[in-house]
């Protein structure tokens, strides 16, 4: 029994150490590898984009030049992989371009319950390790369910911790995977209850880059 108590008491301890490390450590940079040896691009013949490939405008600029995508993901839903995924291969398509990525926060309301929750675990570890004390100093008798709480402590703080933590998760979570294209939306999961392929995302920034291209008929550069 006294293992048993060990290991509930000790769970949530380390899940609460855990949530420290991470909140207040940041993972450092990888280390170049000095061993590497550069390798030349190698270009797919079989995949042939179908909008204009990229072109110097006389002035510094290729296609995608100027203009920045945006992707919000829900990082507490393990969104960034895909996120990371869709943003190299843009940068793969299109040189120029600026891709940037950012959290897409839970709307207000869950955001401020999420905070609530520590409060609630914290608050029901403090009544049953000391409800003894609390209950009479707020000029009440302890309730029934207490003594049955109480009787199983070890057992209520590590449910009290576990779901705290999974409650605390979900409310964390948006769900989203946004897309956006000098500001102006391009997909939205929120809306489409799927991700974007990367051949669908690669063809709508395409289209957006095309768009507004015109040809000047005197030197015949293109102009974004």
């Amino acid at each position: 029994m006294d293992r048993l108590q060990l290991l509930l008491v000790g769970l949530p301890l380390f899940l609460f150490a855990t949530d420290l490390l991470n909140l207040f450590t940041t993972q450092p940079p990888p280390k170049p590898s000095s061993n590497h040896i550069p390798t030349k691009p190698h270009h797919s013949p079989s995949i042939i984009p179908d909008f204009p490939t990229q072109q110097s405008n006389g002035i510094g600029g290729g296609l995608g030049y100027g203009h920045t995508v945006t992707i919000d993901f829900c990082s507490s839903c393990s969104f960034k992989g895909t996120a990371v995924t869709m943003k190299n291969m843009l940068e793969t398509q299109f040189p120029e371009i600026h891709v940037a990525l950012a959290n897409y926060p839970p709307s207000p309301p869950k955001r401020i319950l999420s905070k609530l929750v520590p409060v609630a675990q914290v608050g029901v570890v403090a009544v049953i390790m000391a409800g003894d004390q609390i209950f009479p100093r707020l000029g009440i008798s302890p309730p029934p369910w207490y003594y049955s709480l109480r009787a199983n402590r070890f057992g209520t703080i590590s449910a009290a911790w576990l779901l705290g933590n999974f409650l605390q998760s979900y409310l964390q979570s948006s769900g989203a995977f946004e897309v956006y294209f000098d500001g102006q939306p391009v997909f939205s999961k929120l809306r489409e209850k799927r991700f974007p392929g990367e051949i669908e995302l690669r063809d709508l920034i395409g289209k957006r880059l095309a768009g507004p291209r015109i040809v000047d008929g005197a030197t015949g550069n293109l102009w974004a």
